[in-house]
């Protein structure tokens, strides 16, 4: 089943109307459907090259097994990345490098407030 997810404002010219498009993976084509058909093009030439990388270093023959093999290194690859993310992002570290830097921004405010007279006197 297609969907098109359409634009709040449901103007013609806003809407992005799914396309056609043949992408070859592990040297079979699949017939996709999206709205950006360079972005699918992308995403299948990655899929391929885990595929080929995957049954380089293997023994099988097997594309689906290639195939499982290949979305598992995938998913480790999005797994690292989601916890990279989430410690640079949200972790305790984080907020104590957020509230250092408005305590040292405040500092920062309150020498620049003095102007350089006041400055130059001390």
């Amino acid at each position: 089943m297609d969907e098109t997810i359409e634009n709040p404002e449901n103007t013609p010219e806003n809407i992005e109307v799914p396309q056609s498009i043949n992408v070859e993976i592990y040297d079979q084509i699949y017939h996709l459907r999206g709205v950006d058909p360079a972005y699918i093009q992308q995403l299948a030439a990655i899929v391929d090259g885990k595929m080929r990388a995957v049954s380089a270093h293997g023994n099988t023959v097997d594309s689906l097994r290639v195939a499982v093999l290949a979305a598992l290194n995938i998913a480790d690859e999005l797994a690292t990345l989601r916890e990279r993310y989430e410690t640079l992002s949200g972790g305790e570290q984080s907020t104590q490098y957020s509230q250092r830097s408005r305590v040292l921004a405040g500092m920062l405010d309150e020498v620049l407030a003095d102007g350089p007279a006041t400055r130059r006197a001390g």
